[in-house]
């Protein structure tokens, strides 16, 4: 018996590979399957992972513009308000101005009035003390009675009228 016979190399060559192929699947194929699925499976859970956090992320952000949105949305509100409180502020200030600048030309009109009733009057008295004092000179004695002159002078000043 030859080894080396090419017809009996092939047959322990085959024999001896049925025989790794044997016992390669029972004692190295289990581990080696269980590793791979191992290995597969500790794959998908990171992918798996990967994806969630992305999602999160994705939410994250859409989260954070959604926050910025209504910040943006609140500081214009706000600005908005600022703005019309600022309108009102100063529309009631220039009325009030008004108001006060009416009520200042009104006193000014009745502080003229009452001067000009009171300068009246004066030029009014002098007016009649200078009647009776020219009166007295051009008359003389014919009115002797003072009460009577007075008389007669408040009599003609009343019949004059004064703007």
């Amino acid at each position: 018996m030859n080894f080396f016979h090419p017809e009996t190399l092939t047959f322990w060559t085959t024999l001896f590979f049925l025989l790794f192929l044997f016992l390669f699947i029972k004692m190295a194929w289990k581990p080696i399957l269980k590793t791979i699925n191992e290995r597969e499976k500790s794959i998908e859970d990171a992918l798996a992972e990967a994806e969630k956090a992305r999602e999160e992320m994705a939410k994250l952000k859409a989260d954070n513009q959604k926050i910025l949105n209504e910040a943006r949305a609140e500081r214009d509100q706000m600005l908005k308000e600022a703005k019309e409180l600022k309108e009102q502020i100063i529309e009631k200030a220039r009325e009030e101005a008004q108001t006060e600048a009416s009520k200042e030309i009104q006193k000014a009109k009745q502080v003229i009035e009452s001067e000009k009733q009171a300068a009246i009057k004066e030029l009014k008295n002098q007016v009649s003390e200078l009647s009776l004092n020219i009166a007295e000179k051009v008359i003389g004695d014919e009115l002797k009675d003072k009460d009577t002159q007075l008389k007669q002078v408040e009599k003609l000043i009343a019949d004059i009228k004064l703007n």
